[in-house]
């Protein structure tokens, strides 16, 4: 079992990391960047892989045991190592291509600690496993406090669409209880779940399967549950669950609830 200081030590390893890519993201913005096709209308650019390699390197240095898995280079480090970091070394890729500076880097301890930086605002959102706060590049830190206070509500409207036609993003933004108490919001990165742990959005709503240990969603997960957000998936069962299915992350129960209503995803079986 890690002690608190160690948990401690982590976050710093993930703040570390975390900073290393967003500065990379941050000087390679702007350029002609080559990409590099994964199919289905999915693409890295050189950012991608370079940030990715920044965040590695920090990786190595302070925790040379633990294995990494990233979303450019894969699975690295010893096969049997007990500790797995996940690293998104560029969330948004497809904003950032075109001039967007709506993305994020994200990097997390599997069951630990985590960290997601705005490259271009110098925030940094973390979390030691038990609270949640955020770092600014003048130093200062404060805890994160969801609220629903914005009724914005971000939706990943990117393909694929796994959980259709039981449940579509668009059916619930069609809702009309929806239109009569939120506003919607789509800025195509999972910056939007470090959002909700700060009380910038009121909820977050993404299709999907089991979405813990997925590069894209772990850092976000785990701020969001350690400020005390409302987390589970689109049906309501609890992530992480066999059959789990998506996100819904909402700043409180109410709005959760609400939110759940609307979607209305059928029980399987």
């Amino acid at each position: 079992m890690i002690d608190s200081s160690a948990e401690a030590d982590d976050a710093a390893v993930a703040i570390a990391a975390a900073r290393a890519g967003a500065h990379v993201v941050r000087r390679m913005y702007g350029r002609r960047l080559d990409r590099i096709d994964k199919g289905a209308g999915d693409f890295a650019t050189a950012a991608d892989v370079a940030a990715e390699e920044a965040i590695l390197g920090v990786l190595r240095a302070a925790r040379p045991e633990d294995a990494v898995l990233g979303e450019e280079g894969g699975r690295r480090g010893a096969a049997g190592a007990v500790r797995q970091w996940l690293v998104d070394p560029l969330c948004g890729t497809l904003n950032y291509a075109v001039g967007n500076m709506l993305v994020a880097v994200n990097v997390a301890l599997r069951d630990g600690a985590a960290a997601v930086a705005d490259p271009f605002s110098g925030e940094v959102f973390f979390t030691d496993g038990t609270t949640a706060r955020v770092r600014r590049d003048g130093g200062d830190e404060a805890a994160l406090t969801p609220t629903p206070s914005t009724a914005l509500v971000d939706v990943n409207l990117d393909p694929p669409f796994p959980g259709a036609p039981g449940f579509r993003a668009v059916d619930l933004l069609a809702h009309p209880d929806f239109g009569a108490r939120f506003r919607p919001r789509v800025v195509s990165t999972t910056l939007a779940l470090a959002w909700v742990a700060a009380g910038k959005r009121a909820a977050y709503v993404t299709d999907g399967g089991d979405l813990t240990g997925s590069v894209h969603f772990a850092a976000g997960i785990a701020l969001c549950r350690a400020a005390g957000c409302v987390v589970t998936g689109i049906d309501g069962t609890p992530v992480g669950e066999a059959g789990g299915r998506g996100l819904l992350v909402a700043a409180d129960e109410e709005t959760h609830g609400a939110l759940l209503a609307m979607a209305a995803v059928p029980t399987p079986g």
